[in-house]
Order: C-alpha cells, then structure tokens, then sequence
C-alpha cells in the first residue's frame, strides 16, 4: 500500500489535477476531469492520522477541530506543492488536493484570449474578476496575469490568500504574499491594511463576504487595479451575485459602484477536448465598454449577453461564441459544445451562420 506521500507523486507523474483520499475508502485522482481509483487498498485510519499530523501544526489541528475542515498549502520536497483541504466526513477524515505548479503558465499555455488579458492585467484601477466552477482555473488564470505584470512592469502587487498557492518571485515587479492566518487574521482586515501599504494591484484569492467585496470596490474606487475569484457560471450572475451580498437598500448604490469599476470578467468553462486527452478553456469576457457601463448602472443586466456579443471591437465574449470558436476548430464534438452552452438553441443558430439569434442570449443562467 503506497503512503500519501505516494499518491502525491503519481498525481505529478499522471499530470491530475487533484486527489482525493477519504478514510476506509479508495484513493482516487481527477484526470482530465474525470475522477478514477489509482489503488485497490482503501486508505487506513493510520495512514490519514499520520499524514494528518504531518501536515498541520497546532493551530491548524485546532481549526479542523472547530470548523471541520482547514485549508493548507502543502509543499514535499521532491515531489512539489498542493493545496489541501482537510475536513471530517462521517466522523473520519478527508483529503483534498489540488497540485500547484512550479512554474506558472502563460495565456497561450492556458489557451485564454491573450490580448484581451495582456490590456486587462495592464489596467491601472478597477476590478477584475476570474469565476467559473471549483477546478476551472480561475486561481491558475489571474496567477498568470499577476506573472504577466511582474515580468513587464514596475508595480507593488500585494496578494492576500488562504493559503498562499503559487509562490511568486520578485521580478520587475515586487510582490508581497500574505496569508489568510498566519501573515493577517482573515480578508477583510488584511484588504483594510493592503491600501496602506503603498500596492499597485492587489489580488484576494476570493471574495467570500460582503464586508470583503466591498472593501474590494472601495480599493478599485481609490485607484488600484484589485484582482479575485468568484464562484459563478457567467457575467451576468457574476454581477448579481455581488449585488445580492448587500441590503436592497443598497443595491442600485452598488450597481453604480459596478458600472464605473468593474474593470472586466472573465468566466472559465472547462470542455474536453475531442481526442479525449484533456480539457480546453470556453471563456466568457466582459470588459468595461460603454454599453457594458449602462447596463450595469441601469440593473438591465440580462442584457449582458447581447452587450458582450457585440463588443467584439472591445474584445469581449459571449461562451457561444468561445464555444462556437472551438468546435470550429475541431477541438471539441458537438455534443461536448451543446452541454458546455447556456443556450445551445442560439449556439446551433450560430453554427448554421445564422447570428440573429444573438438576442435570445439575454435569458442568461
């Protein structure tokens, strides 16, 4: 029976993206988006209690206790870094692991829009949003754009993250990595600091609360490009999604906040690709055009995806049209497209070169 330690090296020799251990149960790993067993021997008691205690100190042992589950970077010399998440189910232990490579892709390794990211990452204030399901590289797509601005340019990035995943070095830039419990309590109070401390960009590894997205707006208002994640499925429950964190009193006063400094978002679809050999980003972007800003001030947000189709000057992006790119190029079937499309009936119409449909995708998600 292989150790955890084990497990972690064929997830890096196996290229998956997670594994997933669970006491009493079979370890299995996520290849290409899908989950497989890599051992016939379920995981001991023993075994989770000793990489348990490995892996988290005091404090740590403490949160699990009180939370039920922890989150920490975990770095095996020889083997390479993770981000774990440790919870209790039916009172044994569970492990998750993301693998976190050493060196950050760039736009073209991740196949993203490169262009549109190189004029987002170069903004000077706003906010800039990744979202997409848990896996869908969010955290991976604003590391490259952080990487991106470090190797171009002379700025302060201040990151704040729980835990800390991919460690940046100093390059023209300078970048500070504080992590949620051990450099600073929790997101709100490390974003009230980040503001003193002289940043060009700051990047919350995710906006989690309403005090925390709106010290996130209140940062992007003052003159500083803010980078983070969220988990929604497109732009337009991006944006109600942050509306609704806050009181209806407050929604048209955020709305406004919105359409002046909501820089851009970018949503992260993955499809598998034809031959079946890994998965390939559809991406949905919105970038802060003039119809964008109107909409947005307006609360007319499910007009969102009509905007985004025809921005394209701007360089924005609707998912059908990114989907519609990629089973052009024959990347994906067409039954992997119809199932990534929040609205495969306008999608056929875009296959047939029929782009008078493009209104009907103000339905949205």
């Amino acid at each position: 029976m292989l150790a955890m330690e084990g497990f972690l090296r064929l997830v890096v020799k196996e290229q998956a993206s997670d594994l997933i251990v669970k006491t009493g149960a079979y370890p299995a790993v996520r290849i290409n988006g899908l989950v497989r067993y890599i051992s016939d021997e379920a995981v001991t008691k023993e075994m989770s209690l000793a990489f348990l205690n490995k892996i988290l100190d005091e404090e740590g042992l403490e949160e699990l206790a009180r939370e039920g589950a922890v989150d920490k970077a975990v770095d095996l010399e020889g083997i390479g870094r993770f981000r774990c998440n440790v919870f209790r189910q039916q009172g044994e232990l569970g492990f998750v692991f993301r693998h976190i490579k050493a060196q950050i892709p760039s736009f073209k390794d991740l196949n993203l829009p490169v262009e549109p990211l190189k004029k987002m990452a170069s903004l000077r204030r706003g906010l800039v949003l990744a979202t997409g399901i848990a896996g869908s590289g969010k955290s991976t797509t604003l590391a490259s754009m952080i990487d991106y601005v470090n190797s171009n340019m002379h700025r302060h990035i201040v990151t704040i993250e729980d835990p800390v995943e991919f460690l940046l070095q100093d390059k023209r830039s300078i970048v500070n990595q504080r992590e949620i419990g051990r450099d600073c309590p929790d997101f709100h109070t490390a974003l009230r600091h980040a503001v003193r401390q002289s940043p060009d960009i700051i990047f919350i590894g995710e906006m989690r609360d309403r005090e925390t997205v709106s010290a996130a707006i209140s940062a992007a208002e003052t003159g500083h490009l803010v980078f983070s994640t969220l988990h929604t499925v497109n732009a337009v429950q991006t944006v109600e999604r942050i509306v609704t964190f806050f009181p209806p009193h407050q929604h048209q006063l955020v709305r406004l906040q919105l359409s002046l400094n909501l820089a851009g978002v970018i949503s992260l679809r993955l499809i598998r690709v034809k031959n079946g050999t890994g998965l390939m980003p559809a991406v949905e972007l919105l970038m802060n055009t003039p119809t964008v800003r109107e909409i947005l001030a307006d609360g007319r947000t499910r007009e969102l995806p009509k905007a985004l189709f025809e921005g394209h000057y701007y360089g924005t992006m609707t998912f059908n049209q990114s989907i519609l790119k990629l089973y052009e190029l024959g990347n994906i079937t067409f039954e992997e497209a119809m199932a990534a499309s929040d609205n495969p009936d306008e999608l056929k119409l875009l296959m047939r070169g029929i782009t008078t449909g493009a209104a009907s995708s103000r339905k949205g998600r």
